[in-house]
């Protein structure tokens, strides 16, 4: 359910607090179910969204298939505010940050737009690159550019920083969810491969520009299986070397992961070989236009450092043998697992009728997220892993954890109202 309020984004919390103000914390006599369900989406208040948790597994018609039915509605959209609004404001954890916007001026409420968020380089602003991309899109396309201090996207407060400007942008517009894109150059291009391959169950593509990562960050490429690359650099980039984005397609070519690389010749006379040409965007737009995510793939790769644990589509590590941990740099090579490139792995798949096969590393136990189209419920489900069997039996969907992962993970087209905990057994020589 899609409630907007004014046209300044806000963060999620206040968001809560201020529907508070109508809803009063208390379910209304006669409130319908696709309402009350809305309203636990929607609140920002934990106490508020168990009372109307309760409330709703209280009434007879809350089944599965009828709860799943109301999440995957549209909702109700408002009329906002179009064209460049290159002075918005996103407030997260108590940060006030700069946002830039770009919304078609022939925007409608019942149509589904695809979402840029494009992050700036080192001594730019989101309000800048705002400019440089409005004049080259077409009117299918929102575009989202937050300003990070300095650029430095590569720090734990801006991947929260980018996080929220997707959550917030999707709350106010109609956005598509299988069809979001993050794009960076420079700074902002490290910022796209970091954010991008930590959550990249998000993403329909990421387009890396003038940017690299450090060999010790390459294992984590492996989470893009699902999610296709285009990649922009330079030749003759001084500030950044071509050979970093060389390793990066090195690797993604040894993966057989989908990925387009565009090297190109060009220098500006002030950036030298280190900028985005304008040359390059038709084509880059082209490739946008192009890719869809599979929200629901049945083969996922998931790794892992010890503070990215969150749920990677139908699959979560919750707990491993010791392992590297990125404190607030995502760069940080201070730890020396970072430095062995010690991090948990699974690769899962869903093998056959109610099979799921998953070879896991460094991994105590992971969770598991299944809908009706990952499997069948009248069935029994056998799971294997590292070639052993962990579970099998019969499973039953539940209503309450449907609502649970849908609040928490606010995509529509991933619900899962099954929740597997599966324990790996360690292997004895």
């Amino acid at each position: 359910m899609i409630l907007w309020l004014s046209s300044i984004i806000l963060s999620a919390s206040l968001l809560g607090n201020v529907a508070l103000s109508f809803a009063e914390s208390s379910v209304q006599p006669g409130e319908g179910l696709a309402s009350l369900v809305y309203r636990f989406l929607d609140t920002g208040e934990a106490n508020e969204a168990e009372r109307l948790l309760q409330t709703i597994l209280s009434d007879d018609k809350a089944s599965v298939e009828v709860v799943s039915q109301i999440i995957r509605g549209e909702g109700t959209y408002q009329s906002q505010l179009v064209g460049m609004l290159p002075s918005e404001q996103i407030i997260v954890r108590g940060h006030t940050y700069p946002l830039s916007l770009y919304i078609p001026e022939s925007y409608q409420t019942s149509k589904r737009y695809a979402l840029i968020v494009c992050l700036h380089g080192y001594g730019f602003t989101g309000e800048e690159y705002l400019e440089r991309w409005r004049a080259r899109l077409g009117e299918g396309y929102l575009l989202a550019c937050p300003t990070y201090p300095s650029g430095a996207w590569f720090t734990r407060h801006a991947e929260e920083l980018v996080l929220a400007t997707i959550r917030e942008v999707r709350r106010q517009y109609h956005i598509d969810p299988n069809r979001i894109f993050l794009t960076g150059m420079s700074n902002g291009g490290i910022g796209a491969w970091l954010i991008g391959m930590h959550h990249a169950q998000l993403f329909a593509g990421l387009a890396p520009m003038a940017s690299g990562l450090d060999d010790v960050l390459l294992p984590f490429l492996g989470n893009l299986r699902n999610t296709p690359v285009y990649i922009i650099h330079g030749a003759k980039d001084q500030v950044m070397p071509v050979r970093l984005s060389q390793s990066i397609v090195r690797e993604l070519e040894t993966l057989g992961y989908s990925h387009v690389y565009r090297e190109h010749q060009r220098e500006h006379p002030i950036a030298g070989g280190h900028y985005f040409p304008k040359e390059e965007l038709p084509d880059l737009i082209d490739w946008f236009d192009h890719q869809r995510r599979e929200p629901l793939p049945t083969e996922l790769t998931v790794v892992r450092d010890a503070s990215h644990f969150q749920s990677f589509t139908w699959i979560r590590i919750d707990s491993t043998d010791p392992i590297a941990a990125f404190s607030q740099d995502l760069v940080d090579k201070r730890d020396e697992r970072i430095k062995r490139r010690e991090y948990a792995k699974v690769d899962a798949s869903i093998a056959g009728t109610n099979r799921i096969e998953v070879t896991a590393e460094r991994v105590e136990r992971y969770s598991l997220f299944l809908n009706e189209q990952l499997i069948d419920f009248s069935k029994p489900l056998t799971v294997v892993t590292n070639g052993r069997l962990s579970f099998s039996g019969v499973v039953s969907p539940s209503v309450e954890t449907l609502l649970r992962q849908a609040r928490l993970r606010q995509d529509p087209q991933t619900l899962f109202p099954l929740h597997l905990t599966i324990a790996v057994e360690t292997l004895t020589p």
